[in-house]
């Protein structure tokens, strides 16, 4: 029986779309998954979504929905992502559904007939958005959530307890115990100090709201959205449901979860687990978040990076390699169109490009598409990078073991410089003219072979072009990353143009690509907060360096003409919009845009991805004019 390997993402919640932080956990475990599968282990590589809790149910109430309604659709969102980054996930699990209510079912029977779950009540203060309860200590005199700022409510109600007090020593000592337990090593201390302060008993149920998992027998109560989310990682291999299954795949090789969700992975989690006796997972590994050219991602800022308009700008694969690439995985990384077409450009068309085009062109010139046979001996040079290539590929083991996926990277790199290198030494080009036939086979059978372990190293990060590689060169996707000749004697075809030089860099986030999927309700004086007037717009021209934005002069009837940043650029021309009046909010902060500093912004309706239709006022209209 082959060896199991068993990675999950966190399941993501549905009261927000899918942005960049998401594909990058998930890319992450998708390049975890398909390494371990290359190298022949039995993998379960699991993903899917949070579906419960007061948040989705007032969410779903302000949006005129059920609470399944909202999280279906933003369920079809996350899927349909997963497939656009090239996600290899083998199960996707929903906690509405019912495998997973049973394995939960379970998970609570056993432990309340134990005694490790009792039935009291619970007052204290409770942030809705994260989900978390907190003590008068905790929030302080300004009543604010020490986890992200917003203001908690006092609840009291009754509750059903688990005794997670009865565990807080087991839980240091197996901590202290496996030291590869919560990686990376700063996020264990962190903890540690945690636990060390002492762990009070965990609230697991609420009476304020209907949508979630019913407590068995008692239908007053439902469960607490982590004691149901966390089950999944079980629920979802069988617990509950097909034995065989959950012990074929359990325990977990890795849950992959972001910093601000380390605390339930590594301290409710694991005292559920040994309150019921099942082995804990071999690993919690905690990455960093993602900001935005230094801001934090916010919907109010407009600045959510989508990786689906990503992905076809540049391509998926080149969207996998900067996230993956760009950070030590476990740290805070910084996004910005500069460092990805950075990354593009130098890494991908010119380093990993060149090699590509030079092999391929040479074994298409000199031998007619065939890489030449292995050689019957070589020289020192060739020992010296087979050599060389054996460590570097010892190394993005070990890193890949690890998940440094960054440093894996820079090894394959290393190993393309390196190729390319011995190019430009032995000159092929050279050893033509001069008729030296014998020393360019064994050049070229070197490259070719070099070439092969390399695309093999990189599948895992970037599938669709490693296979093309591989295609290209006759060759099969393996895990042999042994340098054996094995690409020699194979027929070529021509090699694709994989990563093309990007030459204008993108602008992020521009007025108007900004997407709220759940819209809460405001009250009528709140609206009249907002400031719409009339204006005609008297002079216009495009933003140097993008294609999506259009700067206008605008009257607002003020005395003075006001500059407005607009992202309709694809839609209009600067002579379409001169002399039109439009109706502009005109009491926003301004904002700066491609260093122009907006003043307000066109109202206009998004009919198409990047298509805009402004609805024009008449000519009657006078600048300034209050639009209700």
């Amino acid at each position: 029986m082959s060896q199991t390997y068993y990675v999950t993402t966190p399941i993501y919640y549905v009261n927000d779309v899918p942005h960049i932080g998401h594909a990058y956990t998930t890319v992450a475990c998708d390049v975890a998954a398909r390494y371990h599968r290359l190298a022949g282990k039995d993998v379960m590589f699991l993903t899917g979504t949070d579906e419960h809790g007061m948040k989705i149910e007032r969410a779903a109430t302000a949006n005129g929905q059920t609470p399944i309604e909202l999280a279906s659709r933003v369920v079809k969102r996350f899927q349909e992502l997963w497939q656009v980054m090239d996600i290899s996930h083998d199960d996707f699990i929903r906690t509405t559904e019912d495998r997973h209510k049973a394995g939960v079912h379970k998970l609570f029977c056993q432990l309340k007939d134990q005694g490790d779950i009792y039935l009291g009540e619970y007052e204290g203060w409770y942030c809705t958005p994260c989900e978390s309860f907190w003590t008068e200590t905790q929030v302080g005199e300004s009543c604010l959530c020490p986890d992200c700022g917003r203001p908690v409510e006092k609840l009291k109600e009754q509750s059903y307890f688990f005794r997670m007090s009865k565990y807080a020593q087991p839980l240091l000592e197996h901590i202290r115990q496996h030291p590869e337990f919560i990686q990376p090593e700063s996020r264990r201390n962190e903890i540690v100090r945690f636990v060390e302060s002492g762990l009070r008993d965990l609230s697991i149920s609420r009476t304020t709201f209907d949508w979630g998992i019913k407590v068995p027998d008692d239908s007053d109560h439902v469960l607490y959205v982590w004691f149901d989310a966390l089950s999944n990682y079980m629920t979802a291999i069988g617990y509950g449901t097909d034995e065989e299954k959950f012990q074929r795949y359990w325990p977990a090789s890795v849950h992959v979860v972001g910093k601000d969700i380390l605390r339930f992975h590594t301290v409710y989690w694991p005292t559920f687990l040994m309150a019921a006796g099942i082995e804990l997972p071999r690993q919690v590994f905690a990455h960093g978040w993602w900001t935005v050219e230094g801001k934090k991602m916010s919907k109010s800022l407009m600045n959510a990076v989508d990786p689906a308009t990503l992905v076809e700008q540049f391509g998926v694969d080149a969207i996998r390699y900067f996230l993956m690439r760009e950070v030590p995985f476990g740290l805070d990384g910084d996004f910005s169109m500069q460092a990805l077409v950075g990354r593009i450009n130098s890494d991908l068309a010119n380093d990993l490009g060149n090699l590509l085009n030079r092999i391929s062109g040479m074994i298409f010139r000199y031998f007619d598409g065939t890489i030449p046979p292995a050689p019957a001996s070589s020289t020192q040079r060739e020992a010296q990078l087979i050599s060389a290539t054996a460590e570097r590929i010892s190394g993005y083991r070990s890193d890949m073991e690890h998940m440094a996926f960054n440093r894996a990277l820079m090894k394959v790199w290393e190993l393309i410089s390196s190729y390319n290198k011995y190019i430009v030494e032995t000159e092929p080009w050279t050893l033509h003219k001069a008729g030296k036939t014998e020393e360019l086979q064994t050049v070229l059978a070197t490259v070719a072979e070099g070439m092969r372990i390399i695309a093999n190293a990189t599948w895992p990060f970037m599938p669709g072009s490693s296979e093309r590689i591989l295609q290209a060169l006759g060759c099969e996707l393996e895990g042999n990353l042994e340098f054996d000749y094995s690409a020699s004697s194979r027929t070529m075809q021509q090699m694709p143009v994989l990563f093309s030089r990007v030459e204008d860099i993108p602008v992020i986030a521009e007025e108007g690509e900004g997407e709220e999927e759940s819209t809460p309700r405001i009250d009528f004086d709140t609206f009249l907060q907002v400031s719409i007037k009339a204006g005609r717009i008297v002079g216009c021209q495009k933003v140097p360096k993008s294609s999506k934005l259009l700067k206008l002069e605008v009257d607002l009837g003020e005395g003075r003409l006001r500059t407005i940043v607009s992202g309709i650029a694809q839609s209009y021309s600067p002579e379409d919009l001169l002399d039109k009046n439009v109706s502009v909010i005109a009491n926003l902060k301004p904002a700066k845009l491609m260093g122009i500093e907006s003043e307000g912004m066109i109202l206009a309706a998004k009919t198409a991805k990047n298509r805009f239709e402004v609805p024009f006022l008449s000519e009657q209209v006078k600048p300034g004019t209050d639009i209700r």
